[in-house]
Order: structure tokens, then C-alpha cells, then sequence
């Protein structure tokens, strides 16, 4: 099989798999051998301290979920994709009796066990206010990235970061986060001095910074806005419409399950995907990005996701 045809047959092959281990049975050394490289971006959304799967006789979901089946599934994709980041885009608290007894450190220990890479800010992540999220954020051996939430004249002043930067075989992948306006859906005494920022504002500055100057191939965005809305109030959908240079958006908020990411245009005319798997921790979020490397530039070939049920 020629070079040429072999590059195609694999982009075709990621395009046609929608199951766990989507190309997991070409190896890793026959991509690199054809200047392709794949990222894979695991994702959850508003677990809601949901640590043990729901009850068998649940109605809607029984059977489905929990931390362990959780761990056990993000392991198995590891040991088959040699390039995995593992995101969540917030409202990991509140939900169970796990929150009330144990306010976050369980749910946080678990997911730095996962070795979860980075999240973001939900608002019922202020449930138990300020100096209870404080409070829990040693448990955690990853960042909170929020870029809109101005936290000077708080205890959360230099607590969290606006980005991070990952650097998988060579492909550098920006992470930042966005976080939904507090004012009315959280109580004040809970928020404190907390300023918000416009979403849309931020986005705009550090997609450019990234894409500029932290030269990164693949931008994403961590957010809590919500999916979409009937009235005209800031969503993934608007900022996927009205944004340049985010290749991804990993949503939450709204509990919207997607089965697979959805494309949408952005203000360039360039796709953004936008993906969102329900809530409570009952899916999670795979998409593999393709990217063909030619004298260590990197261009974004191809890109499938999918939602996977933890069982």
C-alpha cells in the first residue's frame, strides 16, 4: 500500500469508527510511519458528585454510571491510544449524599486518581461557597482554568488559570475555560466578590493568544455556559458561531447529551464541534482528532467523537 493510499485508508477508517477504541487496531508506529498523528479527548460534564452508578431499577439510567466503571474505562482507552487528554467542563459537586457528608474532596480525589488533566468552574461548584471550593482544591492534581470569573478580591485570587497547554507527540493543544454568569443562579454570599466577565470577550483574546502565540494546533474550550437557549442569552452554540480559532468546545450546564459532537460554522467559516455528554457521569466523551505532520507543522485532518455509556 503506497504512502498516500495508506494515509487515506486510516482517515477513512477514523471516519467510519464510532466504538470505544476507534482505530485501535492500527498500530501507533504505522501512523507516525505516515506523518499522521491522532489526539484523543475524553470529556465529561456535570458528574454532580454522582460516585456510585444509579440503582439497577432506575427508570432512565439504571445500571449506568460510577467513578469506578468510570476509571476502568478511561484505563482501557489509554492502554490503546498513546496520545489521551481527560477534560470535564464542571458542576462536579452537589448531587449525592457524598457531597453533604464530604463537601468535594471525594469526588476530586477520585478524578485526580483518573488522572483527569484539567476542568473548569460549574456553578454548583460554589454550593458550598468560596472557602468550601478553596478548601477542596488540593484534592485536586489538576488545574481549574476560567478565564471570565475575575477572582481578585477573593480567597480564589491566583487559585485557578485562565489556560493550560498540553503538548501530545508534538501537537500543541491549548486548554481554556469559560464559566456561565453567577448573578441570579447562585446565591451572592456564595459568589462573594466574584466578577464576571463577557464569555464571548475572553474567548476572543485567549483563542488569539493561544493560536498566536503559544502556537498551539488544536484549541479548546472548557465550558459551562450551556449548550443553547430559546432567548438570546450566551451559549456554546453563540460562542462556537462567534468565535475564530476554537476547534472545540466540551459543554455543560444544560445536561445536553449529545451522541456525537455537532459541527457548527464560526465566524471565519471555519468548524467548531460542540459536545456535551448528559450528566451525572452516565457517558463519556471521545473525539479523535487526526493530524497529518509535515516538517513539524500540524494540520487538522479529520476529527470523530462519540458518547460512550459507562456500564
Amino acid at each position: 500500500m503506497s504512502k498516500i493510499n495508506r494515509r487515506e485508508f486510516l482517515i477513512q477508517s477514523l471516519s467510519a469508527s464510532a466504538g470505544v477504541l476507534a482505530l485501535s487496531a492500527f498500530p501507533f508506529d504505522v501512523l507516525a510511519a505516515d506523518d499522521l498523528v491522532k489526539i484523543t479527548i475524553l470529556h465529561t460534564n456535570d458528574v454532580h458528585s454522582r460516585i456510585e452508578p444509579f440503582p439497577a431499577n432506575d427508570p432512565k439510567f439504571g445500571g449506568l454510571g460510577g467513578a469506578a466503571q468510570r476509571a476502568a474505562l478511561v484505563k482501557k482507552i489509554r492502554a490503546t491510544e498513546k496520545n489521551v487528554l481527560l477534560l470535564d467542563a464542571g458542576d462536579i459537586f452537589q448531587g449525592t449524599p457524598y457531597f453533604n457528608m464530604y463537601g468535594g474532596e471525594l469526588e476530586l480525589k477520585l478524578m485526580s486518581e483518573m488522572g483527569y488533566d484539567a476542568t473548569t468552574i460549574g456553578n454548583h461548584d460554589f454550593d458550598n461557597g468560596m472557602n468550601g471550593l478553596l478548601q477542596q482544591m488540593p484534592n485536586a492534581k489538576f488545574p481549574f482554568l476560567c478565564t471570565n470569573y475575575d477572582f481578585s478580591d477573593t480567597v480564589l485570587k491566583d487559585k485557578t488559570q485562565p489556560y493550560k497547554v498540553f503538548k501530545k507527540d508534538g501537537v500543541r493543544v491549548g486548554v481554556f475555560g469559560i464559566g456561565i454568569e453567577l448573578k441570579g443562579l447562585v446565591d451572592k454570599n456564595l459568589y462573594g466578590n466574584t466578577i464576571y466577565i463577557n464569555p464571548l470577550e475572553k474567548a476572543a483574546y485567549y483563542t488569539k493568544f493561544l493560536k498566536e502565540e503559544e502556537k498551539c494546533d488544536l484549541i479548546i474550550c472548557l465550558s459551562h455556559l450551556g449548550y443553547k437557549y430559546q432567548e438570546n442569552k450566551v451559549s456554546d452554540v453563540i460562542l462556537a458561531q462567534q468565535s475564530k480559532n476554537i476547534d472545540l468546545i466540551i459543554g455543560g450546564h444544560t445536561h445536553t447529551l449529545l451522541a456525537k459532537p455537532l459541527s457548527y460554522k464560526n465566524s471565519d467559516g471555519k468548524e467548531v464541534l460542540v459536545a456535551q455528554v448528559g450528566w451525572a457521569g452516565v457517558r463519556l466523551g471521545k473525539i479523535d482528532f487526526l493530524f497529518d505532520k509535515k516538517k513539524n507543522i500540524f494540520k487538522k485532518k479529520h476529527a470523530k467523537g462519540t458518547a460512550i455509556k459507562i456500564f
